[in-house]
């Protein structure tokens, strides 16, 4: 009983000077909206877009040096030079009659390798290999089912394409001929997704989102999903990856993007709002910048990644209605899909 007594006091006694000794540490202001830099877009038009576009994946190619835009019913993809945003336009694609406000009809995804392009084309429910060089689609082959991504897998000499409507992934080997053709060789069974597909060729593994709450990795040499994490949204759709830190970006569609480490088993470092309706994002890694537009809320948020996997806002753009993906290229600047206005919106981050 004595001593129940006297620790109360020894507490009441003692605890002003613990604490006058050593304050709480300060935490790191968010920046106000206010504070935040403000990104002006460029806008680039592009052939056909009179009337909009039924915009998604938007990609830039390294070793072509151009940024792929599959440009929807308007039955082109579309290539853009960084250094003078002049647009090459190649032909061939399922057409729309008129922009009905989706992305359902010709290409809406492309990818890079082996000096080709790989693109699908959702009308003809088919995978393109296109020529850059030629400017013509010069091999593919039929899909068993509607396409949603494209990703070429280097270390397998491989094409894989999503097929949410399937659940799964639909995988493509490549013949050493010139053009390559593809032959189907398997799928990969995604239940409840797939939704977007990120490729980390230095840990052998693809991600894909289900669409709910859940990332998945896959083995690219076994085709088969290994592990399942919880990602922090309550709707899981764009990815994108910092390689170098081992951070994968998850974009939320109810207005957030969240931040995991690959490095300790997918551990959730950081989740930041945003504007919401977000979809595709994308990552500067020369900037540590992480662009996240919000296709309901009509603008994009820019975070600063930290060493330590937090998200901090430090600037902010305006965009358009239902504009949803996104892509960088190797001139820090951001390229933004306008779908009503058919057309894009680049903007420049100076960091």
């Amino acid at each position: 009983m004595s001593r129940f007594r006297f620790a109360p006091l020894l507490f009441f006694v003692f605890a002003p000077a613990a604490l006058a000794a050593a304050p709480p540490a300060a935490k790191t202001p968010t920046p106000s909206a206010s504070a935040l830099r403000t990104l002006d877009p460029i806008p680039i038009a592009l052939p056909g877009g009179t009337g909009g576009i039924g915009f998604d994946d938007l990609q830039f190619a390294p070793a072509l040096g151009k940024l792929l835009v599959p440009a929807g019913g308007t039955g082109n993809l579309d290539l853009i030079d960084p250094a003078t945003h002049a647009v090459t336009t190649i032909g061939g694609f399922h057409p729309a009659a008129g922009f009905s406000g989706g992305h359902d009809v010709g290409t809406t995804s492309a990818d890079e390798g082996r000096g080709y392009l790989f693109a699908i084309d959702r009308g003809a429910k088919r995978v393109d290999v296109i020529d850059p060089v030629a400017g013509k689609i010069v091999a593919g082959a039929d899909l068993a089912g509607s396409p949603d991504y494209v990703r070429y897998i280097a270390a397998t000499n491989e094409v894989w394409v999503t097929e949410p409507d399937g659940e799964r992934i639909e995988i493509f080997a490549l013949a050493k001929s010139k053009p390559p053709i593809p032959e189907h060789v398997a799928f990969v069974a995604v239940p409840g997704g797939p939704e977007a597909l990120v490729i980390d060729a230095a840990r052998g593994r693809g991600y894909s989102n289900l669409w709910k709450e859940k990332t998945v990795a896959i083995d690219l040499a076994k085709r088969t999903v290994v592990v399942t994490w919880d990602n922090g949204c309550t709707g899981a759709r764009g990815l994108a990856l910092d390689p170098q830190r081992s951070f994968l970006f998850v974009g939320c569609a109810e207005g957030a993007a969240t931040v995991l480490d690959l490095k300790h088993d997918a551990k959730r470092l950081d989740h930041a709002a945003s504007g919401a309706g977000v979809d595709i994002i994308a990552f500067d890694a020369g900037l540590s910048h992480l662009y996240v537009p919000g296709g309901k809320a009509e603008t994009m948020t820019v975070f600063a990644v930290a060493n330590n996997g937090h998200l901090t806002p430090v600037a902010t753009a305006k965009t358009a209605p239902k504009a949803h993906c996104v892509a960088t290229d190797d001139r820090h600047q951001v390229y933004v899909c306008d779908p009503t206005g058919g057309r894009l919106l680049m903007y420049r981050d100076g960091g």
